[in-house]
């Protein structure tokens, strides 16, 4: 190999480890499973991810000793530092903690890094957070939002929020017509939708999503697209950027097996039984990431 061709090689190696991406999930297991997941894949690509859980999740699960990571971890607050959810006095409580102080400890986070060798580039905020965009908007970083819902949930849920879906659905308007997806029954939607005034505070976080997801930079769905094609065409149509799909954000090892040592999903935050079952269906969706790791990389220069 020539030491043009070497150069050129050290040259797009730096390229890439400069553009870093802060990744904030949303503080519970099923959310933080997938966006590790996708962080594990952006660092094998050349990217610089942070992965930032909660003061409480940090203290308790020491994220930062997993072995072989090529994964930063950092901090925010949700404003129940000491006993995580239980601390709070509901689930509204919680919620009105999690934005004030992530907020608040997201900019300080962004102020941090600032003044270093690798400021942030791209905040990667899980889709329930959609305060994360505000603060990447007020810096000027690239926002991308990540949904860690199957797809024809996220549309049922886009259409709710548009007003494309009356509530509380009457029985006059079943069977439901939404585009991309069979005509649905009732109990065919999701449990916020199907029993009215459920947990009205997460449901009001489940819509909140969409909020001021058409001014994040990208979207990207936890799913792959020969699984929810129909679905995927429908909602990037209505959608502005449209969505990328790069799931399943499942360990390599159950996958296609890029990633060495990628056997499990390494934050547990509840106790595991001995007995793990997988399931390796589809694509990896790797073309759709190398789409968004190129045009991250073009927008981050």
């Amino acid at each position: 190999m020539s030491s043009k061709v070497i150069r050129g090689a050290k040259m797009e190696e730096k390229a890439k480890n400069s553009v870093h991406v802060l990744v904030i999930p949303y503080p519970s297991q099923g959310h933080i499973n997938p966006m590790l997941q996708f962080s594990k894949r952006l660092s094998s690509k050349g990217l610089k991810p942070t992965f930032a859980t909660t003061n409480f999740i940090s203290r308790t699960m020491n994220p930062e000793l997993l072995l072989g990571s090529h994964i930063d971890f950092d901090t925010i607050s949700d404003g129940c530092d000491q006993g995580g959810f239980l601390e709070a006095n509901d689930i509204n409580d919680y919620l009105v903690r999690l934005q004030a102080a992530g907020s608040r400890t997201l900019t300080e986070l962004v102020l941090k890094y600032r003044n270093t060798p690798h400021p942030i580039d791209c905040i990667l905020y899980d889709a329930f957070l959609p305060w994360a965009l505000d603060v990447a908007k007020q810096f000027g970083i690239v926002g991308a939002a990540f949904f860690t819902q199957a797809c024809a949930v996220n549309y049922i849920y886009y259409c709710a929020h548009h007003g494309g879906l009356s509530l509380p659905v009457s029985s006059s308007a079943v069977p439901i017509a939404i585009p991309g997806l069979p005509l649905l029954e009732l109990r065919d939607m999701p449990s916020f939708i199907y029993v009215a005034g459920s947990y009205p505070s997460y449901f009001e976080m489940v819509l909140s999503q969409f909020s001021n997801a058409d001014q994040a930079d990208f979207i990207l769905v936890n799913t792959f697209y020969k699984l929810e094609q129909e679905v995927v065409d429908s909602m990037s149509k209505v959608m502005t950027p449209p969505l990328l799909t790069i799931g399943p954000t499942i360990p390599s090892v159950y996958l296609d097996q890029k990633l060495e040592n990628d056997r499990d999903y390494d934050l547990n935050l509840f106790k595991l039984d001995s007995t793990i079952e997988a399931v390796c269906e589809g694509g990896s969706s790797d073309k759709n990431i190398d789409g968004f790791v190129s045009k991250i990389l073009t927008q981050c220069k």
